[in-house]
């Protein structure tokens, strides 16, 4: 059973389940040269939904857009063209004009037949993604930009009607949590899908092993074990004549209001099946780690390790490092009172041993075809007529991701209800210009970063 403590969150308005009004001031983040949508204007006066259409029947073609035209983003087209049949791509949004053509012709070249993107459906700039919002012949909005941006996006997306796929995390503080919140029941309100890029949970090996999990055949949960340790992480050095925030969004990786660090922005994963695994979001986390190795002017740390603490006193003790020269390991262990089950990341498997580490049962992995599984599940949803939205689940897995950073990050004892609802943390700029100037980058440092 899922743990809905987060569901009565004060800053929501408990008929609505929408943002209080401080959030509401992330809509209008874009502060220069940006014509608001018209289908966003109005929260909550939701028009026809985009693709209902299709609900008839398979022959309709689907057409996606894509917001975010980097490597990722390129993935998810790749995955959805493969999978799918009866889509097109139609529309394209990235801040960076120069990655459109290349995108484009590069599907095309992949997925001939199911790319039709005119030049004057390649929308470039920082409001580009509102082009796409607007365009009525778009069902499917695609967002793989930068983490922080997603909640704004996503939420603005169910605004107008349109169904989305988000790549994790989905936020990565506590403001652009309860943006999801309320984007998810939107999105229920509205009859539209959210299917998000936690790949595992479509991963055949990871769903039968917490399947039996569930089941009882490790006998009752004690403890668990979780790392995602790899060996760095990419920078792009500044380009001639960017502004301080265009050189963050460029590269983003380094920034904690983009990010949300490598917890947030790729140990997610692993967090997000522990979550799957216990039921829920855990009550606590208490944490530590540090920086060796980050290049001069990255907000980022080297590793992060925390204690989580989940209903039923289940301790989870969670690791992530990006250091070069060190031992990798993707991995979910968990300790049972009968057993234990291992689940390793990627295409390595996961295997039920007794307490004699005699193996009961065991299964590959294939990442491939959970990445393009996750794409089928949307579309098919979408044609059903029951569409899928599990933006929540994946907002508890990110807000879960962001408990431990904070609790690293200050060096106290978080609670999930203090972080989760009494939290002012908001990592968004409130003076978002492109082509602003930023504060000068800064880590932090246990002891004297605040929890707030």
């Amino acid at each position: 059973m899922r743990n809905d403590r987060n569901t009565s969150d004060k800053n929501l308005d408990s008929r609505t389940m929408k943002p209080s009004a401080a959030k509401e001031d992330r809509r209008n983040f874009i502060r220069t040269g940006t014509v608001i949508s018209a289908s966003v204007a109005g929260l909550g006066a939701v028009p026809m939904v985009h693709g209902q259409e299709t609900s008839g029947g398979n022959s309709d073609t689907v057409k996606l857009a894509m917001v975010g035209c980097g490597g990722r983003g390129g993935g998810a087209v790749n995955d959805t063209m493969s999978i799918n049949d009866n889509i097109q791509l139609v529309a394209m949004a990235d801040v960076d004009g120069e990655k459109l053509g290349s995108f484009r012709s590069g599907a095309q070249k992949r997925h001939e037949g199911k790319v039709n993107v005119a030049d004057s459906k390649m929308y470039s700039g920082i409001d580009a993604y509102r082009r796409v919002l607007d365009d009525p012949e778009v069902d499917v909005v695609m967002f793989a930009t930068p983490p922080g941006f997603r909640p704004q996006y996503i939420a603005e997306a169910v605004d107008a009607g349109k169904h989305v796929f988000a790549e994790k995390p989905t936020c990565v503080d506590p403001a652009g949590f309860k943006i999801c919140l309320s984007a998810h029941e939107q999105a229920v309100a509205n009859g539209t899908a959210i299917v998000t890029g936690t790949q595992y949970r479509r991963q055949t090996n990871y769903v039968e092993a917490i399947k039996r999990i569930h089941e009882g055949e490790i006998g009752d949960i004690v403890a668990a074990t979780s790392r995602y340790c790899s060996n760095g992480i990419w920078n792009r050095i500044r380009k001639p004549g960017m502004s301080d925030t265009e050189y963050q969004i460029f590269n983003w990786m380094h920034f904690v209001w983009l990010s949300g660090d490598q917890i947030a922005e790729q140990a997610v994963h692993n967090i997000d099946t522990m979550n799957w695994i216990m039921g829920g979001p855990p009550e606590s986390a208490f944490g530590s780690g540090g920086r060796f190795t980050r290049p001069e002017g990255s907000e980022m740390w080297d590793n992060v390790e925390v204690d989580y603490i989940y209903p039923g006193n289940r301790m989870l003790s969670f690791m992530c490092r990006q250091i070069p020269g060190a031992a990798g390991d993707n991995s979910n262990t968990i300790y049972g009172t009968k057993g234990t089950c291992t689940i390793y990341g990627a295409n390595r498997g996961a295997s039920i041993t007794d307490r004699d580490g005699k193996e009961l049962w065991s299964m590959k992995g294939d990442i491939s075809a959970a990445y393009r599984q996750e794409h089928k599940d949307l579309i098919d949803s979408i044609r059903a007529g029951k569409p899928i939205v599990e933006l929540k689940a994946t907002a508890e897995s990110s807000m879960t991701a962001v408990l431990g950073r904070m609790a690293a990050y200050t060096g106290q004892l978080v609670a999930w209800d203090f972080a989760t609802t009494e939290s002012k943390l908001d990592l968004f700029p409130k003076d978002f210009d492109i082509k602003g100037a930023r504060p000068e980058p800064e880590f932090a440092v246990p002891g004297q970063t605040k929890l707030i």
